[in-house]
């Protein structure tokens, strides 16, 4: 249990830097790339799909699409100790490989599924980089939160 705890803590914290992340990207991008990022698409598609996005004003819209995230980072990174022990890498890298994982996992697999975003293949390439670019910043930083602390023996 004090794993998955600790891997939901790191999930969670470690969507702070992938969010600035997306963020300086997404600035760069042409402006007619520069529409809504997927956690305020997907966001936004689940308030329409409940019935309430009409019902809600920028800031709401704004703090339901970060607690969203938030709480994406933190439900995958839940899983993270479990699935991490067997990579013979670096935490770092453990954490990258995982982070890649999940981008794969949700949008070019669950994500469609669900009909909440179309297929990272149908986006324009810089996007995808951008969302890649994020999720292994989110893998690294979970990574080296998440590692076992080693435990001096005395």
């Amino acid at each position: 249990m004090n794993e998955l705890l600790c891997g939901a803590a790191a999930g969670c914290v470690a969507t702070v830097p992938m969010t600035w992340t997306m963020d300086a990207l997404h600035r760069q991008l042409p402006a007619q790339e520069q529409y809504p990022l997927p956690p305020r698409q997907i966001t936004m598609r689940v308030a329409s799909k409940a019935g309430v996005e009409e019902h809600l004003d920028e800031d709401e819209r704004r703090g339901l699409t970060l607690a969203a995230h938030h709480g994406y980072g933190a439900a995958v990174g839940a899983l993270y100790p479990a699935l991490a022990g067997w990579l013979p890498l670096s935490a770092p890298l453990k954490g990258m490989a995982y982070g890649l994982a999940v981008w794969a996992g949700s949008y070019l697999g669950a994500l469609p599924a669900l009909g909440l975003l179309s297929s990272a293949t149908r986006h324009p390439p810089r996007r995808t980089g951008l969302m890649i670019a994020a999720h292994l910043v989110w893998g690294a930083v979970l990574g080296v939160l998440a590692a076992p602390s080693k435990r001096r023996t005395e």
